[in-house]
């Protein structure tokens, strides 16, 4: 008999604690076994968490990018080893810094160029760098990166993701393509490679290949009046343990109208609904008898990518135990990491509380989401990660 009261309790145990509200779904062969929900969408409006409440995905979002991507390429549309400028013309003549001996920072020309793959498993050199700074950073790229932002964000301005990457590929990387693993504007490069093969919005593409044929009812990447009601208030953790509610402006972007249709796309999902599309992943790319992306595909992705070097740039205690494949995490090492699933599982987190992690091996998907930040994912994702696979038969 599988002992979901410990997920339960696990639940209960967070809401009003640890977190505002959880939610919590395991799907096993492409039909749920597993809801759970507790606490509050809304404190002060005593609002509670259900089946419908729609969270930010943050970087989880990221995951149907690369599932979009990936179909693609089994498409023939491109192969991982081509080099961006075959698709993005700009990216051919792209720098990199260098430290000199003395201490003097250089730009030299890349000894090769960044591929479609090093895009992917977040090895092309570029951090993070979403508006521009608001003090200098000794990072030399990070400054570059916001000193392009700054015409694009001029007036409150939102770019589109297109002009965002044509402006990032005249910043020099930090270091030589594919020799380190960073997390940073790698996802941003494959939304622009989609656009430009599909003639499409990173959106359009998430509504039409995987959203609406899905049949994810709370899902969207805009919202209207109505879905609004369903997007959980978000809170911040005081130092003291109090939920401080954060202003409603914050979500201001993910209102249909207000930002354009080719800026990058902020997810905004149920736990229920990404279930189903870990689901289909954990199914050989297949839900409901209709197949997505090919089984094999699916398993390059969820294939560690990195090597010894780039391992240890990735290495940290959350991530103990996990390689990278192409946008997912995968597992490599159940005893480094205390993982109680399988080898190959795979899956990512974001940083407002999202965790989701699909086990082929066991036809299993598990999310998890909370509606806080920090999202104090090492407490919170790995205990749901221990717990929920061990309520599997």
């Amino acid at each position: 008999m599988a002992r979901f009261q410990d997920l339960d309790r696990l639940l209960n145990r967070f809401a009003g604690n640890t977190v505002p509200g959880c939610a919590c779904v395991i799907m096993k062969d492409g039909e749920p076994i597993y809801e759970g929900y507790a606490g509050y969408a809304d404190i002060e409006n005593r609002i509670p968490i259900n089946e419908h409440s729609m969270f930010r995905q943050a970087s989880t979002t990221k995951l149907f990018t690369y599932v979009i991507c990936m179909m693609l390429f089994e498409q023939g549309e491109f192969l991982l080893n081509e080099p961006l400028y075959e698709y993005l013309p700009e990216w051919r003549d792209t720098k990199k810094f260098v430290i000199r001996p003395n201490g003097e920072i250089a730009v030299e020309p890349l000894e090769r160029p960044i591929t479609i793959r090093d895009a992917l498993i977040m090895s092309c050199g570029l951090p993070y760098c979403m508006r521009p700074l608001s003090e200098p950073s000794a990072n030399p790229t990070l400054n570059a990166m916001s000193e392009a932002m700054k015409p694009l964000c001029e007036n409150g301005r939102i770019p589109t993701l297109r002009e965002e990457v044509k402006a990032m590929s005249r910043v020099p990387v930090m270091f030589e393509p594919g020799t380190h693993w960073m997390y940073g504007f790698g996802s941003e490069i494959i939304g622009a490679l989609v656009e430009v093969i599909t003639g499409k919005s990173v959106r359009q593409n998430m509504r039409e290949k995987l959203i609406e044929p899905l049949g994810l009812k709370d899902t969207e990447t805009l919202l209207d009046e109505e879905m609004a009601k369903k997007l959980v208030a978000n809170y911040r953790c005081t130092p003291d343990g109090k939920f401080e509610k954060l202003p409603p402006e914050m979500d201001a972007t993910l209102m249909k109208g207000s930002v354009p249709e080719g800026s990058r796309a902020n997810l905004i999902s149920s736990a229920k609904d990404f279930a189903v599309f870990m689901s289909m992943l954990a199914n050989g790319g297949v839900y409901k008898g209709e197949r997505f992306i090919g089984r094999k595909t699916i398993d390059l992705m969820r294939t560690n990518h990195l090597n010894e070097q780039q391992l240890r740039d990735f290495t940290n205690s959350y991530l103990a135990g996990y390689g990278y494949g192409l946008g997912f995490r995968t597992v490599i090492d159940k005893a480094a990491g205390q993982h109680n699933g399988s080898i190959g599982a795979f899956g990512w987190t974001g940083g407002a509380g999202t965790w989701a992690e699909a086990d082929p091996s066991e036809g299993v998907a598990i999310t998890y989401m909370h509606n806080m930040i920090p999202n104090k994912e090492e407490y919170h994702h790995l205990r749901v990660r221990a717990v929920a696979y061990g309520c599997l038969e």
